[in-house]
């Protein structure tokens, strides 16, 4: 049991570790590369620590298939297996849920940007480069907008 309960979690950590997004500045797409962006320049305005945590439900489907597999071996009887296999997916959905947070989740930064044209914007992304008040910058419009310093 303790084996093919083994057999289930690593694949189950595996697939949240590959959806955990990369989302600093520096990261980009391939279907990005060759594709035009704005930037325009501007001054930090304020910097804050954020928690980025994943939107997807899949921690919580897999974690429910996984349990209500897993929860169809107790008992002897049709019934047991049913009762098992419905525990089993409540309880695994739960805990896929909760497993998907724990390994997703990223720090990152709210930037508050003041455009030269004076409008104020707000980006949010990983800790890749960290920026301070004052600090003259670029805010890159594209498929994701970016802060990065402006040289």
């Amino acid at each position: 049991m303790r084996k093919s309960l083994l057999m289930l979690i690593l694949p189950i950590t595996l697939i949240f570790n590959a959806c955990t997004s990369d989302i600093g500045a520096n990261q980009y797409a391939t279907s990005s590369i060759g594709q035009a962006s704005t930037a325009q320049i501007g001054t930090v305005v304020s910097v804050r620590q954020i928690q980025v945590a994943s939107d997807s439900a899949a921690g919580t489907l897999i974690g429910g298939a996984a349990g209500g597999v897993a929860g169809s071996t107790i008992g002897g009887g049709d019934t047991a297996h049913i009762l098992g296999a419905i525990g089993g997916a409540v309880i695994g959905g739960i805990a896929g849920n909760a497993a998907q947070k724990g390994l997703t989740s990223q720090g990152g930064y709210e930037y508050v940007v003041r455009l030269d044209n004076g409008n104020l914007v707000t980006v949010s992304q990983g800790t890749d480069i960290l920026l301070n008040p004052g600090q003259r910058c670029m805010v890159l419009f594209g498929d994701r907008a970016r802060v990065i310093p402006y040289n």
